[in-house]
């Protein structure tokens, strides 16, 4: 044991090392390793390596009742809000990970607000005038010098182009983006050190804090806001109850987001809704078809749903803004949540955990028998419960410990999904008592059960292993004959040298060889029938592709004859 913590700690005086070169980060680093260290985390910092003379000035703060009082994950909480915006967005990144953090440090982070003390409007002039490289009152009739919002990365001004359109100006603080970079290289040196630790081998922090950086990066790129935006736009065209704001991209800059204002009641304000004669009822339901189609159709989703991003506009329709933060499914993990979802409805935990492992969420090596014993007891709580009695918050909640116990790993899309439909559940609760998000997606999700049975979503991929194998076959009689040679003369890489007789050597090549014709076989059997479908209205050509089929089919089962006469 006193081996391994020297390791460490010479592992973390390398790295240390490398990190102190920077000399512009030196005191950022002691603040960040003071404040954790002085928030009971000193002993985590040590097991990193961590120096103990950067530990030392934490133990000079002392600590009254009320501080003694707090749990962990409190502490954890206090000490990345007195970090500032970096360490408040990777909470609140993490909060949707619960496969990295245990229960109750998830809830505490999920509590993280962002929000900032508004900028000057001096400064923030400057930032306009320095991303427009003119002054901004050329090309706007006013802006309004207080803000709408006011957050840790940027703050929001209501405005009017010269042509008096509304808008809404989204600008970034000045001189953030390099607290940004300073702030996201620690913490990438942090997590060296976390990865040469236990707990850094079970949950590999570079690749946690690559993907923060990752999707923080993105945050801060107003151009790719306006993008996603266009986007939501698009995929919602001939939907009349979603309004995306237009973006103004003349205006719009990488700091610099310049919007359409959208005027309407605040979603979760019930008494305004009623007192405009807007129906929260219809409201819900409108919220309802946007998630659900966002996340079954589209793939693509509105990943922070608070209720201050979404307003009412007359017709009932959901005005959305924000656009920063979103998510993506892709098909396959769409099919996989539909696939959870058939065996769920099932009771069958042995199928979950078998898809679980399929998906990479859970290892080869995990513990099967206690996975499966855990999912049984969570499918028999809600056995026989109506899907309008479902909560998602709850199942979520539910589904937090055994994440946490069995070190589930699903994309941080999928997590980022379980608390967007909790949030969007909570604020359509709030509109309607009777509020059903279940009943709205099982439309899309029978949908998506019948397409997995489609040729068009399994034909394509068909056709793709049906061209990886050819390419095998193409170079198999070369490879096999280079090996069978091998084996026959000894001279195999590797010094491998077997006495293979010649009665081996052919019945491996008949292997061979059975092997082949029944891919062949296989591949002609599966083209064709990805082809009836497709056929031509001629009835030619149809016949033709039909007798294709039945020949193949028949050489299938010629062959599986003759392979089990062969049988002894």
């Amino acid at each position: 044991m006193e081996t391994s913590y020297v390791g460490y700690n010479r592992i973390g005086r390398v790295l240390m090392f490398t990190t102190v070169r920077r000399v512009h980060n030196l005191p950022r680093y002691r603040q960040i390793i003071t404040v954790f260290a002085r928030h009971g985390f000193g002993a985590v910092l040590e097991q990193m390596g961590v120096e103990r003379a950067l530990l030392a000035p934490a133990r000079l703060f002392r600590k009254d009742h009320e501080w003694e009082r707090l749990t962990p994950a409190q502490h954890f909480r206090l000490a990345l809000e007195e970090l500032g915006p970096t360490f408040i967005k990777l909470g609140q990144i993490i909060s949707t990970r619960p496969d990295l953090l245990p229960p109750d440090f998830i809830e505490e982070l999920s509590k993280l607000q962002d929000s900032a003390p508004p900028i000057p409007w001096e400064k923030v002039e400057a930032q306009l005038s320095a991303a427009w490289n003119q002054p901004w009152s050329d090309l706007f009739a006013s802006i309004d010098s207080e803000p709408l919002a006011a957050a840790s990365l940027a703050q929001v001004h209501a405005a009017a182009l010269l042509n008096g359109e509304e808008v809404v100006i989204k600008v970034q603080r000045p001189d953030i983006w390099p607290t940004i970079q300073a702030d996201i290289a620690i913490l990438e040196d942090l997590a060296a050190l976390a990865q040469h630790t236990a707990m850094g081998e079970l949950y590999n922090p570079v690749d946690v804090v690559a993907d923060f950086s990752f999707t923080l990066q993105t945050e801060l790129n107003y151009l790719r806001e306006g993008r996603n935006a266009d986007r939501f736009r698009r995929n919602f065209t001939d939907e009349p109850y979603l309004h995306i704001p237009k973006v103004y991209w003349d205006f719009t800059t990488r700091q610099v987001l310049v919007l359409e204002r959208l005027r309407g009641v605040k979603i979760d304000d019930i008494d305004g809704l009623n007192a405009a004669g807007l129906d929260p009822k219809i409201v819900a339901m409108n919220a309802a078809r946007i998630i659900v189609k966002e996340v079954l159709e589209d793939g693509f989703f509105h990943a922070d749903p608070h209720p201050g991003n979404f307003y009412v506009l007359p017709g009932n329709v959901i005005g959305a803004m924000d656009f920063g933060m979103v998510g993506h499914l892709s098909e396959a993990d769409r099919l996989n949540l539909v696939r959870l979802y058939i065996a769920s409805v099932r009771m069958d935990a042995d199928a979950i955990v078998e898809q679980l492992i399929r998906m990479g969420a859970a290892a080869a090596r995990v513990n099967r028998m206690a996975l499966k014993r855990d999912i049984s007891r969570l499918l028999e709580k809600y056995n026989g419960l109506p899907l309008k009695e479902l909560r998602a918050k709850e199942v979520v909640s539910d589904i937090m410990p055994i994440a946490w116990r069995h070190h589930l790993s699903l994309p941080s899309d999928l997590w980022l999904l379980g608390k967007t439909l909790a949030m969007m559940e909570g604020v359509g609760l709030q509109l309607d008592p009777d509020f059903d998000i279940f009943a709205v997606s099982e439309p899309f999700v029978h949908t998506l059960a019948r397409e997995m049975w489609s040729p068009s979503v399994w034909g394509p991929q068909m056709l793709g292993q049906i061209q990886a194998w050819s390419d095998v076959l193409a170079i198999a009689p070369r490879a096999g004959a280079r090996l069978l040679y091998g084996l026959e003369s000894g001279e195999l890489p590797l010094e491998l040298n077997m006495n293979v007789q010649k009665p081996a050597l052919e019945s491996m090549d008949r292997a061979l060889t059975r092997l082949s014709v029944s891919v062949l076989i296989a591949a002609f059997i599966l083209a064709l029938a990805f082809l009836i479908p497709r056929a031509s209205s001629s009835p030619i050509v149809t016949a033709l592709i039909a007798l294709g089929f039945l020949v193949s089919a028949g050489l299938g089962v010629w062959f599986l004859i003759s392979v089990l006469r062969r049988l002894p």
